[in-house]
């Protein structure tokens, strides 16, 4: 009886205990604080994060205290940056009065929003966004090649980081949740308990959400694939980055609502100094890149010793790259993300929505608490005579974003050589009629907003519409021409003849040797209208039809949504037959699988986007 009472109590023991991978409430994690009021405003307590975006602050400030000067201390501040990785302090030291601010990622902040929203005092105000991301990395196994392969796979990264709202981004991107996934916690971003250590040290793990130092040690390089030498993990590559999911993690800074009240303009003046410094970093670093800065040698210099050599231990490769991994928005950036109506997905709206989502969803929170916006006015004085690059509104702001001529050209040389499909993080299909020439968001609505929220996220990639045609036409072409000229024979019966050509057996399934042939004429005529090359360039030229006007319809909707987008990210390229689902259809249904448009999401080059100071 005792052994029985001593087996049900562990039992019971174990089925209370969290699972290792198990979501913990973030109010919970935090733990009870008293709330107080903050008081102590000269120096006034900022946490920084271990983040490129840092570099703007500590230049203004002229280190972890504000020096005589600097343009902190030109603007009437005295501050006194505190380190803030660790986000639940973070939370604690914002909740007892010791920072009015937080300082983290627009997703972390989510995650904490029913711990600091419930009383009235602390509910955060979003004020300024700082940066998107263009240096995380999600690293995989050589079996993650496409994001829709994470379905079933177990993932390491950070509980409460910057890289849980991209994991969440990526999923939603595959049509998959958190339930499709195991996600394996760990309690630091970076170094011996962080995610690169785990999944360098445990096979089953199939991939890790990692900063650029951890990549380049895992992988050996974003391009690269790791051979196991030189401490890289065999196989090891960079599935998906933020230079390609560049609207995924937004940096921001949020205030206590009693101190926003309280003290707006000190909070304006405070981001205006971070703005102007974010200016005068990019200037140093241009100057850096193109004939070297001793001024951008003390910053990089600052940041090392600000957070060590263990984590930058050289300056040109650790430091100026973390700086480089970071997208400056400026004051552009910042009426975009406020206060452009046009910008629903990856303005402060969409991240609010999104953000909560998450939070209650995966079990960060119990209630949605909403993060509420800005209303600063980054046109107030303050900002048009501090800082140089500044625009009115947001009809101002620049929309076209790509290389219309380079990402066509890459899309259409990957489509030549065949890897495209080596480039693509995800696709979908629509089917069409046989003799369908329009597309209507009625009917195609729910993949439609698809295609806008992947290119607003995917800020770098670009979106290929593969148009594709059904071959049967083409094949029966190929056999009547084939038999007619005596270049194909044929023995048995219908429904299971048997083809032979120069007498060796041929195969009509065979479609990149039966295009070959036909590019080579071997079945008569190229000129006569119904010749195999004739009809197979008629559905090449039907597909790349069909592609464009699908692209014209999902542009239209768009701007009749008044959502952004630029048209130029999207490419239509007719594929043909080249790739049937069935490539010998023998009935009506199996014909209508071949009609079909892809839409699939391409991994282009830095080349093929536009380059500007600030991204937005």
């Amino acid at each position: 009886m005792k052994r029985n009472a001593t087996l049900l109590i562990c039992l019971f023991i174990l089925l209370l205990a969290p699972r290792a991978d198990a979501q913990q409430r973030f109010a919970d994690a935090v733990g009870p604080v008293t709330i107080k009021e903050v008081t102590a405003i000269a120096p006034l307590v900022v946490p920084y994060i271990t983040w490129g975006g840092e570099a703007a602050l500590f230049h203004a400030n002229g280190g972890l205290t504000t020096q005589q000067g600097t343009i902190m201390e030109e603007i009437g501040m005295n501050l006194k940056l505190v380190p803030g990785d660790d986000f639940q302090q973070q939370v604690r030291d914002y909740l007892s009065g010791k920072s009015p601010f937080l300082r983290g990622t627009f997703r972390m902040i989510a995650q904490a929003s029913e711990a600091i929203g419930r009383d009235t005092r602390t509910k955060p105000v979003v004020f300024g966004q700082l940066t998107w991301s263009a240096g995380d990395h999600f690293v995989g196994r050589a079996n993650i090649r496409k994001i829709s392969d994470l379905n079933g796979k177990k993932i390491a990264i950070q509980q409460g980081g910057p890289h849980v709202g991209m994991l969440y981004d990526m999923l939603k991107t595959a049509r998959l949740t958190k339930s499709n996934v195991q996600i394996v916690w760990v309690d630091e971003l970076t170094g011996a308990k962080g995610p690169a250590e785990r999944f360098r040290n445990d096979a089953s793990i199939a991939g890790c959400f990692v900063i650029t130092p951890d990549m380049l040690g895992l992988t050996g390089g974003a391009e690269n694939i790791g051979t196991g030498a030189e401490g890289t993990v065999k196989g090891a590559r960079v599935v998906v980055s933020t230079a390609t999911l560049s609207r995924s993690i937004a940096d921001v800074y949020a205030c206590r609502k009693d101190f926003y009240d309280a003290y707006k303009p000190f909070v304006e003046r405070f981001f205006a100094g971070y703005l102007k410094g974010a200016e005068e970093v990019i200037a140093l670093k241009k100057a850096y890149e193109s004939s070297g800065s001793a001024k951008y040698i003390t910053l990089l210099t600052m940041m090392q010793t600000i957070y060590g050599r263990e984590v930058l231990p050289t300056l040109e490769e650790d430091a100026h790259g973390l700086i480089a991994d970071c997208t400056f928005v400026g004051q552009p950036g910042n009426i975009a993300f406020f206060n452009d109506p046009s910008n629903t997905i990856t303005g402060f709206e969409g991240f609010n929505k999104a953000g909560l989502d998450m939070a209650v969803n995966w079990g960060f929170a119990k209630q949605r608490y909403a993060l509420l916006p800005s209303d600063l006015n980054f046109n107030a004085p303050m900002f048009k005579e501090l800082l140089t690059t500044t625009v009115d509104a947001p009809t101002q702001l620049k929309q076209q974003r790509f290389k219309k001529e380079v990402v066509r050209a890459e899309i259409e040389t990957f489509n030549e050589d065949a890897v495209l499909d080596e480039k693509t993080l995800i696709s979908f299909t629509i089917q069409f009629k046989a003799n369908q020439d329009t597309f209507s968001d009625t009917e195609y609505r729910s993949e439609f907003d698809r295609v806008v929220e992947l290119a607003s996220k995917y800020g770098n990639a670009a979106i290929a519409i593969k148009g594709h045609s059904d071959p049967s036409r083409t094949l029966s072409v190929l056999v009547k021409s084939g038999l007619q000229s005596g270049v194909l024979k044929r023995t048995g019966s219908r429904g299971n003849y048997k083809y032979f050509m120069d007498g060796k057996s041929f195969s009509l399934e065979d479609t990149a040797a039966l295009m070959r042939l036909i590019e080579q004429k071997k079945f008569g005529s190229a000129n006569a209208a119904e010749s195999p090359y004739q009809v197979m360039k008629a559905a090449l030229k039907l597909s790349e039809q069909r592609g464009e006007t699908v692209k014209r319809a999902i542009i239209n909707y768009a701007r009749r949504n008044n959502a952004r987008i630029d048209a130029d990210q999207i490419v239509p390229v007719g594929v043909g037959i080249k790739e049937p689902v069935i490539a010998k259809p023998t009935s009506p249904a199996e014909a209508a699988e071949n009609r079909r448009v892809e839409f699939a999401l391409i991994k282009v080059s830095a080349e093929a986007v536009a380059v500007s100071d600030f991204d937005f």
